[in-house]
């Protein structure tokens, strides 16, 4: 009862029409810097933070909180349609995503991608709203002994993800923990492996990393072929929604993504990123079924699972936030400093003192999910004619 009284609260804070604007506008922002690669939601809320000065706290969270969860919606966008991930969290969907495209199926993907987003992330503000005292708690009773197995399981997952010869799969799974290990020690203050290069202090961006990868690889091998011989999907376009049989394979990963998204989006350090490869190990390691396509060459299963998981972990990320004060990533860290300077001690002492914040913000995320799908579906056909380009 009390939970639906203060939705209440949190509701008619949100539906004014101040609220609803800045959600709108963090919402399309959000979505259009997850869809250009390399800017990402850390470096726009950075540089929107002093704007924020003039706006109302709760106007200003809920633009804030809008650019982060719409970067994870728009991040799957370039992810699909040119192999290029727009935002960290979407890595994982080029796997598959990119070569639905190729096959002519970039609509049900995207359409994968953003029904799957919309879904989670309506679960993960629920979990939010209803769970979290609790889990913040139960986060807490993360140790270096838990953090330490959850980093196996990561590695572990990623040989699981790789394909082909296992030596390599170690091999760039090595040469990954060796750039991770360039940067500042947040212990010691020691810089290593920096080379005196100051640009190297605050280590190697995921981003880069991932545009070097994915996106700079295609950019390359497109250079090496002949003009007249490049790829181009222009005629195979075989529609703009998934079948029956899409949507009958893709629920129980939207499902699965979203419950591994919503626990996993509370760790400090877990998020989006984490969220995502996890879901699409177990993705991977589910049997398929007859007539399945194999992951890696257009398995639906492999772009809603991970975007689900992605946009539940979003979500879930702002429980240590808003109950503790404690941000679990660099983005909600900039939150901290937003709501610092609206004078706003971040912490338990918000829902108590300031119950129109935060469960305004609650119910803000419940309508820029909903913006967010109205936004991206009727865009899937703008999206897919960037594939008759050139």
């Amino acid at each position: 009862m009390d939970l639906i009284t203060n939705l209440s609260i949190g509701f008619g804070v949100a539906f004014t029409a101040q609220n609803l604007v800045y959600a709108f506008v963090g919402c399309l922002l959000g979505t259009l810097i997850g869809v250009l690669p390399g800017i990402g939601p850390v470096a726009t809320i950075a540089m929107l933070l002093p704007a924020t000065y003039a706006l109302p706290p709760v106007a200003a969270l809920i633009m804030l909180a809008g650019i982060y969860y719409g970067a994870q919606y728009g991040g799957s966008t370039t992810a699909i349609l040119v192999n290029l991930p727009g935002e960290s969290s979407s890595v994982v969907t080029v796997i598959d995503g990119y070569q639905m495209a190729r096959k002519g199926r970039a609509g049900p993907a995207l359409a994968a991608a953003g029904l799957g987003s919309f879904f989670a992330g309506c679960v993960g503000t629920l979990i939010l709203a209803a769970f979290a005292p609790p889990l913040t708690e139960l986060a807490f009773k993360f140790g270096p002994a838990e953090y330490f197995s959850l980093m196996i399981l990561g590695l572990i997952g990623a040989v699981v993800l790789a394909s082909g010869s296992l030596l390599k799969a170690i091999t760039m799974i090595l040469f990954g923990l060796a750039l991770g290990l360039v940067g500042t020690d947040v212990n010691s203050g020691v810089a290593r492996y920096s080379f005196d290069i100051p640009e190297l202090t605050d280590g190697i961006g995921f981003i880069a990393i991932a545009m070097g990868v994915f996106g700079y690889g295609e950019i390359i091998g497109n250079l090496a072929v002949p003009s007249d011989q490049r790829e181009v999907f222009t005629a195979k376009v075989k529609g703009l929604w998934p079948t029956k049989q899409d949507f009958k394979d893709m629920t129980p990963a939207v499902l699965r993504g979203t419950a591994l998204g919503s626990s996993l989006g509370i760790l400090p350090g877990g998020g989006a990123l984490l969220s995502a490869f996890a879901a699409y190990t177990i993705e991977k390691k589910i049997k398929l079924k007859k007539g399945e396509v194999p992951f890696g060459q257009g398995n639906i299963r492999g772009v809603a699972g991970p975007e689900s998981a992605n946009n539940a972990g979003a979500q879930t990320s702002f429980i240590p936030l808003l109950t503790l004060g404690i941000p679990p990533n660099a983005v909600m860290a900039l939150m901290v400093g937003a709501m610092t300077i609206h004078n706003i001690q971040p912490g338990p002492q918000v829902m108590t003192s300031n119950p129109e914040l935060f469960w305004g913000l609650i119910a803000s995320m419940w309508i820029g999910n909903a913006m967010l799908i109205v936004l991206n579906l009727p865009m899937i056909g703008l999206w897919i004619k960037l594939l008759t380009i050139p």
